[in-house]
């Protein structure tokens, strides 16, 4: 049977090549590279995952694991030091602050959008893979939101317990100016905070983790310890918080199949956790305050 024209460039170097005496063997399919099958692919694959993770949560969680060291080495117990959320990057300057929060939101998305290209390219419908998408809005919306309400209170409650132990930093969720695109901005960032979270340690990740190979529960264990890792900057309970977060959000995740309602649940864990302090802090003897 004869070869298509695609690929009688291939087959003729080939041919050309065992022909000289030189040990010529056809590359691998892009799918099978992408996919991990075959050492090259899984290598690709491993290679891939490792540069996702150094340009944005695994960076982070590098970052705050330092931050959490020097917290510790400084004089004073974590709970008389803070971690600030959402600061001003230009006190006193509101239009040139707002330049500067809307460039680190839309800068912070920009491994997501990489991570979409990459499964486009292996052949996935990008992140419609993911379950992010607008296919079952209210679906995920109403998920999202019951699994939102599960947590906050629990969530809160184990803060509160964390930091009056000593294990934790005073968490400062929002501290900008009073102008009027506090509110806005603090949207976006939980926003922003919760599709780069889910989209890339909760599905990108454990999807890779299984095309490698991983098992199940070590696929688990690896993106729950990697989201509580870059919250160390709040000290360990922000981290042991987090862990048990990220095992719901897998359990939950592998449950659906789809990341959507994940990315609504912790949107609005954020946006309450921002706008409520913004609302409440040092109105209430309850909320901790530095």
């Amino acid at each position: 049977m004869g070869t298509s024209g695609r690929d009688a460039p291939r087959d003729v170097a080939v041919v050309a090549g065992r022909e000289a005496g030189v040990r010529t063997e056809p590359e691998p399919a892009v799918g099978e590279l992408e996919l991990g099958e075959g050492p090259s692919g899984r290598r690709m694959l491993r290679s891939e995952t490792l540069i996702v993770l150094a340009l944005s949560l695994g960076a982070s969680g590098v970052s705050a694991l330092i931050s959490f060291i020097g917290s510790l080495t400084k004089p004073g117990g974590l709970k008389d030091q803070a971690a600030t959320l959402n600061g001003s990057y230009a006190p006193g300057r509101p239009w040139l602050d707002l330049a500067w929060q809307l460039f680190g939101i839309a800068s912070a998305l920009v491994p997501v959008l990489l991570v979409a290209h990459l499964l486009t390219r292996e052949g996935a419908p990008g992140l419609k893979v993911l379950g992010f998408d607008r296919t079952r809005p209210w679906w995920d919306l109403g998920r999202g939101a019951l699994v939102a309400a599960c947590i906050g209170s629990a969530g809160l409650a184990f803060y509160l317990g964390a930091r009056a132990g000593g294990f934790n930093l005073t968490v400062v969720p929002e501290a900008l100016p009073d102008v009027w695109w506090k509110f806005p901005v603090l949207i976006l960032s939980a926003v922003q905070n919760s599709v780069v979270e889910e989209v890339i340690v909760l599905a990108y990740l454990l999807r890779r983790l299984g095309q490698l190979g991983w098992s199940p529960m070590a696929a688990l264990i690896a993106s729950s310890v990697l989201r509580g890792s870059y919250h160390l900057y709040q000290g360990i309970g922000g981290f042991i918080g987090n862990v048990v977060m990220g095992v719901v959000f897998v359990l939950a995740y592998r449950r659906w199949g789809r990341v959507g309602p994940l990315v609504v649940a912790h949107a609005l864990l954020d946006i309450v956790a921002f706008g409520g302090y913004a609302l409440l802090a040092g109105k209430v003897g309850w909320l901790p305050t530095p």
